[in-house]
């Protein structure tokens, strides 16, 4: 094969030269940083670090800037332009507000702003809403905490230029972030990242005005009353039951220590459902997340461990999960005696599943071949191989609700109708009452499932069993390793492509390649993939053994992930094992040969 280029490197030229000369001067970076910042707190870090005199860590808090991407911001609390704090969500407004004004010819647009119950989080909402105001910008900011999909319905039922929501979702309690939403409600993707980038370099330095208080300025406003009464008004014209079947089924729900509990509280509310039990450690929010080594419900039994404890106290047969800023689901239910919690593929196949059913009962006269589902590439073909058989249409987007809540809103342009997307990082859209993953709505929808399997005397699981009984098992393998060095994570993908991708992955033949980041796809007649190509790594191989393997990096964690399925007609539960069996041994396998952890000092999932 040809040797291709590593695309992670950044191409040499005289800058990179000279950078490499010019040596890190923490002082000049700390002087210039004080000169711009006026918040005490990270002003007195920056002296004390000065102080100490730590190179490395005077290099990792001021020896870089972040990068204003599709995801926005997210980095660790502290001082310096590496970090989240004060200045830094300063200049990102700044730019994100020039960038506005450009596109817009004047000030005469409004944003909307939320926040998370993260430490700070309120206080950069509010800095970041100074900002825009000190520019005569109309200003909708939360007046309270809000789950994150309260941001993009504002967005669009506000008819605002942008959205931003001031959260690290499920990360770690050091970080925080700084996600932003276009005008039509979606997850900014290129070029909009770059040119508001470009737009932050231009106006580091705060604008007169931007550190007062923003009772100065009179144009915000507080949407959090307005706008949460249409929400649950929309989620209500979305329900499937018009009584709900009367049911001894409880459900137990926990917010993870974030913002969910008393907009979930409503959600069940909204759809006639019976009042869920609370896990009361964890409903108030808490930026310590005390109970939980990782805020993640993703995380799966960890996470879960209080949820069941409570869930078994009270008799609930399934557990609904936010993770803290409420935009992603976990579900388990009680099967026979245990706890069986879902991956996020099952999930998607659940309410795939329920999603066609009921816009089938509401729209019976509705063409089938105008109605979409999305999924993310990593995702299961579950959907995929639902509508070959229904007769509706898939469509597979990269990875992120970015790409998937832009896509939905092209498809309805063209006279389509999007009723289900996801992702298989927990993450679920039903509809389109907003654009991105939502967990308030999904929950609802899994409790409406769940009640009408219940009326057949079935379980989520039976369901799930039924649901691969009649589309084929499609059972998948996915984890990650965690690796802090980016050369590192560089060198194992460039190893990966030497010689032009492995022939045979843990025995198996490789029948074709795609790879995101080269722009490569050797199971295309002209050997371009139909997904864009990314900056970051993204390696996807079908092997002859029907195994589908994608290889990728995280653009939020120090992750290399990576995501196996294999579909096979399974009808008893003995072949079911031995295809779990199989796709095991062969991710085994994968590991020892694509990744080698040992060599690389690779951390694997807890």
């Amino acid at each position: 094969g040809v040797p291709i280029p590593n695309p992670m490197k950044r191409s040499g030229g005289e800058g990179e030269a000279e950078a490499k000369s010019a040596r890190f001067d923490a002082k000049d970076a700390v002087d210039k940083w004080l000169e711009l910042d006026q918040h005490a707190p990270t002003r007195q870090e920056a002296k004390e670090m000065l102080q100490r005199g730590d190179e490395e860590e005077l290099k990792r808090c001021f020896g870089s800037r972040m990068t204003f991407g599709t995801a926005g911001l997210r980095a660790e609390m502290g001082t310096g332009t590496a970090r989240m704090n004060d200045l830094t969500v300063i200049q990102a407004s700044q730019g994100l507000c020039q960038y506005l004004l450009d596109q817009c010819g004047s000030a005469d647009f409004a944003v909307v702003i939320g926040f998370d119950g993260r430490h700070n989080s309120h206080r950069f909402a509010v800095r970041t809403a100074a900002v825009f105001a000190s520019k005569g910008v109309r200003v909708h900011l939360y007046s309270d905490i809000t789950p994150t999909p309260l941001v993009p319905f504002a967005v669009t039922h506000l008819q605002c230029a942008a959205g931003i929501m001031v959260t690290a979702s499920h990360n770690p309690k050091q970080d925080n972030g700084y996600k932003v939403y276009w005008s039509n409600g979606a997850q900014i993707i290129a070029p909009h990242d770059k040119g508001i980038h470009s737009a932050i370099l231009q106006n580091l330095r705060p604008w007169p005005c931007v550190w007062e208080s923003i009772s100065t300025f009179a144009c915000v406003q507080d949407p959090l009353e307005s706008c949460s009464t249409a929400y649950f008004a929309a989620l209500k014209r979305e329900a499937h039951f018009k009584r709900v079947p009367r049911s001894d089924l409880k459900f137990c729900y926990t917010a993870m220590h974030g913002v969910g509990h008393t907009f979930a509280q409503r959600s069940f509310a909204t759809f006639g459902l019976q009042p869920f039990v609370s896990v009361q450690e964890q409903c108030t929010p808490d930026a310590d997340f005390p109970t939980v080594q990782y805020p993640n419900p993703e995380e799966g039994e960890g996470a879960l461990q209080l949820a069941m404890q409570t869930a078994d106290a009270h008799g609930c047969a399934v557990i609904l999960a936010n993770d803290p800023d409420a935009d992603r689901l976990a579900v388990a239910a009680k099967h026979k005696g245990s706890w069986r919690i879902f991956n996020g593929n099952e999930i998607g196949a659940l309410l795939g599943w329920w999603s066609l059913q009921c816009f089938k009962k509401k729209s019976p006269k509705f063409d089938l071949g105008k109605v979409y589902m999305l999924a993310s590439t990593v995702s299961s073909k579950i959907l995929k191989t639902m509508a070959a058989a229904e007769g509706f249409k898939f469509d597979e987007t990269l990875t992120g609700f970015k790409w998937m809540g832009n896509r939905t809103r092209d498809l309805e342009k063209e006279g389509n109708k999007v009723i289900f997307s996801f992702e298989e990082a927990i993450g679920f859209c039903v509809g389109t009452v907003v654009v991105d993953k939502d967990g308030i709505h999904s929950l609802s929808r899994v409790a409406e499932l769940a009640l009408h399997v219940e009326k057949e005397g079935k379980t989520l699981v039976d369901q799930l069993e039924a649901i691969y009984a009649q589309y084929g098992y499609h059972v998948s393998n996915n984890s990650y390793f965690i690796c802090h060095s980016q050369p590192t994570i560089d060198k194992i993908f460039a190893s990966i492509r030497d010689g032009g991708h492995p022939a045979e992955i843990a025995g198996v033949k490789v029948t074709s390649v795609r790879d995101l980041t080269t722009g490569i796809d050797t199971a295309q007649p002209d050997s371009k993939p139909l997904l864009p190509v990314q900056s970051s790594h993204m390696i996807t191989f079908t092997l002859a053994n029907g195994c589908v393997l994608t290889l990728r990096t995280s653009g939020t964690e120090p992750k290399i992930k990576f995501y196996s399925e294999m579909v096979q007609m399974a009808p008893s539960k003995e072949k079911q094992a031995e295809v779990e069996q199989a796709l095991g041994q062969f991710v085994k396998g994968m590991v020892a040969q694509l990744l080698q952890p040992d060599v690389h000092g690779l951390q694997p999932k807890a």
